[in-house]
Formats: structure tokens, sequence, C-alpha cells
């Protein structure tokens, strides 16, 4: 009786909640009452789960396929839970060598029976095992045909699963209708939840986030998702996140910083034996003479799952660094047939963007120039169609260094306009406009607005211009020969002001924070002297010898003080101006320049 209630709430848990974790302790309890072989087969299928390859040590993965092996031989052929059991036990068997053969053995024989309950399963597992790369026109038959069956089963895993996976299959092919499939799927989970594809669901908008190029939003949406999968008792919930957070350290170029991470989680016992990611992973992010890159083997080897893709991204970059001339030229041959594809890990929970841009690396490795153009250009082309913002900055540096290494009488300009156009991803152009009560700076996806200082309008004129020398006199607009103070009220003010407000600081942060209080007298006493340099006796401002001199000096003073009160507002934007930023009798907005 106990094992019924327990066999009961296991199946609850499996197919109509997505609680793989609660799914698993229900029949486990159940396991320990089994007095009959009907019972011992339902046992031995609820452990296998949702997915393929749930059980990930050794010893629990041989265990509960010995359970399934079990129950098999006591239930009669032609109980349809047998049916059930071979489909489950070819599916566990195809996925751990990469191949396809049995399953779709398995899934005919299931169409034959007529029993859905045993298609649906046989669909979804069937799936599950061609995620390969040139697989997407089958795989994508076998969803939809999963939703049409689900509606014969009256489980609601069956329906998600069929949802979850067409939705996969969009993102895998870089469809342009992938998000509508997502807001389907999410629609279905909001009707009715399912923490498995809840997981998923958190996974592909985490993705989405990175491809936006919103970082900060996609951190805590990663550790979110990690924790989704966890409540739900998926093995992948940590491999996931550490995806996640190395494409999102990838494309801030601060991917080394996860090395330690990476190379914990490719050896945690939770993560699939059979999938390379986590290695490939590891060999982005190590030093050139690391062993990551060996563990990944040769190119021509790799199982066509759904990391392939992603390790011989990993190939082609980490041979590079390493100055592996024939492995890079292999793993770009088997990249190639693919370039057009996006470079996603597992279901879609991350993104690289075009395959074709470590094809133009490649090909600038191998001194191809013209061709790498090509690939970058693609890439470029691929990433916008997919809304993969960061990917696609990175695609147009690489193209502008492709055309600057090329050096044709055009080329040179083509690489300035992509540079402008590269977002955060690399130089690129800020643009000033004139607002009622001030300034509007936009730096790639952020804006600031800045009030109405002299400098303002002659950085909007430079900031226009960008590479262009501009005269001081085009910038004061006049040429008189007029006294001119070094130092207007509004200035003195302003250097006052500031003054009091280093006073308090070196003040407040003597105790607390010595540096600190350093920093700030340093400033005071440069500030001081400024001050004593630009006013004469009685502390009246001094005046500019000659019209040239005062418009360069009062250009620069300006320029300065507006560059002041940027950096007060946004301190990676101010710098980076200050670096850009050329002054002197002409002056230069020269991005790019640090």
């Amino acid at each position: 009786m106990r094992a019924s209630g327990a066999l009961a709430a296991g199946r609850r848990a499996l197919h109509q909640e997505g609680d793989l974790a609660r799914s698993r302790r229900e029949h486990a309890a159940a396991l320990a009452e089994v007095a009959d072989p009907q019972t011992l087969a339902e046992t031995a299928l609820g452990l296998g789960g949702m997915w393929v390859h749930e059980h990930r040590t050794l010893t629990e993965s041989l265990a509960v396929r010995a359970l399934q092996r079990q129950a098999l031989w006591v239930i009669p052929p032609d109980d349809p839970r047998a049916l059930r059991l071979r489909i489950r036990l070819a599916a566990e068997a195809d996925y751990a060598d990469a191949g396809t053969a049995r399953v779709l053995r398995a899934l005919r024989e299931a169409e034959r029976a007529g029993d859905p309950v045993a298609l649906a399963e046989a669909l979804s597992l069937a799936h599950h095992c061609l995620l390969g790369p040139g697989e997407d026109q089958y795989r994508r038959g076998l969803a939809l045909r999963l939703i049409e069956v689900a509606s014969f089963t009256g489980r609601h895993c069956d329906l998600v699963s069929g949802l979850l996976w067409h939705c996969v299959d969009l993102f895998l092919a870089a469809d342009p209708n992938a998000e509508r499939g997502l807001a389907e799927l999410r629609a279905l989970l909001e009707r009715r939840e399912h923490l498995a594809a809840r997981f998923v669901l958190r996974a592909l908008e985490t993705m989405l986030l990175i491809r936006a190029g919103r970082f900060d939003e996609a951190e805590p949406a990663a550790e979110l998702c990690a924790k989704e999968g966890i409540r739900a008792g998926d093995a992948d919930a940590e491999g996931w996140y550490v995806l996640q957070m190395l494409t999102i350290r990838w494309y801030q170029g601060r991917a080394a910083e996860l090395a330690p991470l990476i190379r914990r989680a490719a050896h945690s016992p939770s993560l699939s034996t059979f999938d390379q990611a986590h290695f490939a992973a590891l060999a982005l992010v190590s030093a050139p003479n690391d062993q990551a890159l060996g563990r990944l083997g040769a190119p021509e080897d790799l199982p066509s799952n759904s990391s392939r893709l992603l390790v011989l991204h990993a190939m082609i970059h980490a041979g590079i660094a390493a100055g592996e001339h024939d492995l890079v030229a292999r793993a770009a041959a088997e990249l190639k047939p693919f370039a057009r594809l996006p470079v996603m890990a597992s279901l879609g929970v991350s993104c690289f963007g075009s395959a074709s841009e470590a094809l133009g690396a490649a090909a600038v490795f191998a001194g191809e120039i013209d061709r790498a153009i090509e690939c970058f250009s693609t890439a470029v082309a691929d990433n916008l169609a997919i809304g993969h913002r960061p990917a696609a900055d990175s695609s147009r540096l690489a193209l502008a260094a492709a055309l600057e290494a090329r050096g044709r009488t055009k080329d040179v300009a083509t690489a300035l306009r992509y540079r402008q156009q590269a977002g955060h991803g690399g130089p690129v152009a800020v643009k000033c406009t004139r607002q009622q009560q001030g300034w509007r700076l936009e730096f790639g996806a952020e804006a600031l607005e800045v009030e109405d200082l002299v400098g303002m309008a002659h950085l909007a004129v430079l900031l226009a211009n960008p590479g262009r020398a501009v005269p001081v006199a085009e910038l004061v607009g006049t040429g008189e020969e007029s006294a001119q103070p070094v130092l207007d009220p509004q200035a003195r003010q302003e250097y006052r002001r500031r003054l009091e407000q280093l006073a308090a600081q070196a003040e407040r942060w003597q105790e607390e924070a010595p540096e600190r209080a350093a920093r700030a007298r340093q400033e005071r006493e440069w500030l001081i002297a400024e001050l004593a340099a630009a006013t004469g006796r009685g502390g009246r401002s001094r005046e500019f010898a000659g019209s040239a001199e005062r418009a360069r000096t009062a250009v620069a003073k300006a320029i300065r003080r507006a560059l002041e009160r940027i950096e007060v507002q946004h301190a990676e934007l101010g710098r980076r101006l200050r670096a850009e930023i050329r002054t002197g009798m002409s002056c230069c907005y020269e991005p790019g320049s640090r």
C-alpha cells in the first residue's frame, strides 16, 4: 500500500509538476516496498526521469540502468511498460555514444504499437539524442509530433516537453520566431507550473539578456536560474550557471577570472561525462601552455551533440592562443558546414554568436585576410539577425581589424565606420545632443544628462567629428582680440565648492580610510595651485595675453571642467573621454586611442 502511494506521488511530481527531485525520492521510497513486477517496472521508469542521462554519477547511473533491465526481464514482453523500458534503455545507450539508431528504432516500434504515452516518451527522448548540429529538420518534426500526441496522453509534461523542444529547436537554428516560441512556453507555464521546464525557460531568458548586452541583469538572472534548477532537481543547474557566467565574462574581456570556477566545475561528478562543454570552457580561459586544449581530443572525433559547435569554437580560439596551426585548420574545417549557426551550449542556454566569427579568426591566423573579411562580414549580419549585440560588436571590431590589415583604399574608412558602430564592445563614438536644460550624452546603451556648461558645447562639436582636428577658433566661434578672464565666475565658484568638499572628505576619511584622505588632500593642493596660477593681485582673475592663446586656454579649461562634471556622474565615461580627447591649438576626439 505504501508503495502504491509513493508511486502515485512520484508520477504526479514527474509528469504533472516537473519536480525531478521529489519524483526521485518518491520512486526510491516505492522501490523499497516493491511486491510485484508491475510495480518494479513503474519504479524503474520513474527513476529514469524526464531527460536522458539524469543520473550523472557512475554508481547512480549503473544502478538505475540495472534496475530497468531487471524490470524488463520480469514483465511480459507485450506489457506497455516493457516498450517504455526498451525506449528508455535505447535512448540512454545512444546518448552515451552519440548515436541515434537504437532510439529511432524504438521510436518506430512505439509508432506501430499505438500507445500514446510510450510514443510521447520516445519522441522526447529521441529528440534529446538528436541535439547535434545538422539534425535540425528531423528534430523539429519530433517536437511538433510530440505536441500533437500530448493531446492524447493527458500528461502535462508531454505538452510542456513538446513546446520546450520546439522552442529549443528555433533558438539552435537561429529562427526569427524563436522568441515567439519562448513566449508561448512562458504562457503555458503561467497557466500551470512545471519546475523542470521553468528552469529551462529561465536559462533561455538569461541567454537573451546576455545577447542584449544587459550584463548587469544577466548575472543575477543566471543565479536565479541556478536556484530554479536546484529546486527542480536538475543536474545541470551548476553547469549551466558556469557556462552563462563564462559568456558574460567573455564579452567583458574578463573570462580568465573564471578559470578556478570552471576547473572545479569541469571535474564535478554532477556534470555529464558525455559532454565536453566544460572542458571547452576551460580551454578558452586557460593559459596557452595549459593541458586543457589536449583534453578535447581531435576535431574529427568530436561527437555530434549539443556541445559540438562550442567545442570547435573553443578549439579555434585556444588553438590560436597556443600557436597550433594544424589544430585550428582542422577545427575550422569541421565548423565550416555550420558557419551560419549560432554557437550555443546545451539547450541554447548560452550563446557565443555566429560560428562565422571563429572561422574568421582561423582565417586571420592562417593569413587569409580576404577570407577572414568574408567570415566576419557574415558574422556581423548573423549576430544582428539574432539580436546578439555583444557578438555583433565583437564581429565588427574583428572585421575592422581585418580591413585595416588588408589596407585597400576604402578599407580604412570602412574599418572606422565599423569601429564607431561597435557599441561597448570597442572604440565607439559618444553622441552628444543639446537638451532644453543642458546636454545628453549617449554611450552604448547608457545615457547621461549634463548641465549646460561651456565645455559641453565644445565637446558636442568634437564628438560629432571623430578623428577630425578642430581649430580652437572654430570651437569658440570668434577671432576677436578681446580680454577674457582665465577663470569665469562660474568656474571660480565650482573650484571653491570642490575645495570645501575635499577638505571635508580628508577630515572624514582620516581615521577610516587614510589612503582616500591622502588622495583628497592631494587633489585639494592641486586645485589651490591652479587657482593661484589663474588669479592676480587681490584675487582678481588674470586675463589672456593674446587671442590665439586666450582661445586655446579657454577651450582647454572649459573642456576639462565639462569632463570633470561627466566623471562625477559616470566615472567610466569620464575617464574614457579624458583619454580620447586631445586639446591644443586644435582639438580632436579620437575614439579608441586610450
